[in-house]
């Protein structure tokens, strides 16, 4: 790399000069660029000689949009054959939020106060350029599409397109005060906020009724994720031995396909109560060409929406699991008549897996499973040890409660 002076007479005669950056770009390439002043190639030089010296940059002229990036990256995500779902969500980032700001900037040009000035016009719902208003984005979504632009950036890279990325070098910097920042935001997991209790449990197992009481029961007490309940086949469920097998799951378009992950395919065992259950239903359950445990009147797969809203959330109205329901202010809502709105307290079938979880974990003496946390990642399917003990790990028993500490104090002291 040189940075030299210039001079030139025109077809006129008249002496002009300018001053010229002379760099090999990263496909190894001779690359000239021009500045009137010395002081602006030597700033120039100065922003981009880091890149120039890694054979990072891509010369402007060679660059592509963040807009043509992107499309790349989705034609990459459909070549590997990415769920549907998934690459329904990355298309959404892509029009929906990254497309709106950002569609004409060029890869060359993009720089981390850039990544910055998005995520912050995301989150206070700055309007795109050409719109009239915004819409601010929750920081969960907001990290979703920084991760999202990230991956598309890297697609890039791999192509030869540019030669860093800077959402993912920014990353790498925020990454720990992050996820400490989001732990402690999102806290920990509660029960009779996040998990259900026991009692809420057994008053919801004493309203479950008609052909929504096997699905339910089969959730609570196997904590079997919504797809993998609505993918299981009788052909996995051994009821004599009193266990399933998770061998594959249905996503929202109703496709049947293997587990996200090879720890997702897992065996789990059947209280009696819903081997029992289960066995009564084998007789009544809808045909299906699949041998589904769970489908619809037709044998198609259950809909996830249909087992929240006609299952679970009546199952919790009927025994009085309910909370009050509140409007975006936090104020309480209330009917024409007047009276305070009551909603089901718990929304999702995840609950349930958190219930189970819990009852994995928590001692004998409580009521539990008292299993160890390498058994739990186990039955929950959970692809690291981590992953059960970053979730649960607060509701394992702690072995120093009074009674616990004052044997230890005997048995040391006398």
């Amino acid at each position: 790399m040189s940075i030299r002076k210039r001079t030139w007479k025109t077809g006129d005669g008249l002496q002009k000069e300018a001053w010229v950056v002379d760099y090999v770009d990263q496909k190894g390439k001779r690359r000239l660029k021009t500045f009137d002043r010395k002081k602006e190639a030597d700033a120039w030089w100065k922003a981009a000689g880091f890149e120039i010296e890694k054979g990072f940059r891509t010369p402007d002229s060679q660059s592509v949009t963040i807009a043509k990036a992107a499309e790349l990256w989705l034609e990459t995500c459909r070549g590997h054959k990415l769920e549907r779902s998934t690459i329904d969500a990355y298309a959404q980032h892509v029009e929906n939020h990254i497309a709106p700001y950002l569609a004409r900037e060029k890869l060359s040009q993009f720089t981390a106060p850039m990544v910055r000035e998005f995520e912050d016009r995301l989150r206070n719902g700055a309007a795109a350029p050409g719109a009239a208003e915004g819409k601010p984005r929750s920081s969960a979504m907001v990290k979703k599409i920084i991760g999202s632009l990230g991956s598309l950036i890297a697609d890039a890279q791999e192509r030869g397109l540019i030669g860093r990325n800077v959402v993912r070098e920014l990353s790498k910097r925020r990454k720990g005060a992050d996820r400490r920042l989001e732990k402690r935001h999102k806290g920990k997991l509660k029960i009779g906020v996040d998990i259900p209790s026991r009692d809420e449990v057994k008053a919801i197992v004493d309203h479950l009724e008609g052909r929504w009481r096997p699905i339910l029961l089969t959730a609570i007490f196997t904590g079997l994720r919504s797809s993998e309940l609505r993918g299981l086949r009788w052909s996995d469920v051994d009821l004599k031995k009193c266990e399933l097998h998770v061998r594959q799951r249905v996503d929202q378009y109703s496709v049947m396909g293997a587990p996200k992950s090879e720890s997702g395919q897992r065996t789990v065992p059947l209280p009696p109560v819903v081997a029992n259950t289960l066995r009564e239903w084998k007789l009544a359950c809808p045909k299906s060409k699949v041998d589904l445990v769970f489908p619809t009147g037709r044998g198609t797969p259950e809909n996830h929406a249909n087992v929240i809203n006609r299952g679970l959330i009546p199952a919790q109205l009927a025994a009085g699991v309910t909370t009050l329901a509140h409007d975006a202010k936090g104020m309480p809502l209330k009917d024409e008549d007047g009276k305070p709105v009551i909603r089901a307290k718990y929304t999702g079938l995840h609950a349930f897996r958190h219930f189970y979880a819990s009852w994995c974990v928590n001692s004998r003496e409580d009521g539990g499973l008292g299993l160890s946390a390498k058994a739990a990642q186990g039955r929950l399917g959970h692809s690291t040890i981590a992953m059960t003990l970053d979730t649960y790990g607060h509701l394992f028993p702690r072995g120093d409660d009074g009674s616990e500490l004052a044997a230890a104090e005997k048995a040391l002291l006398g």
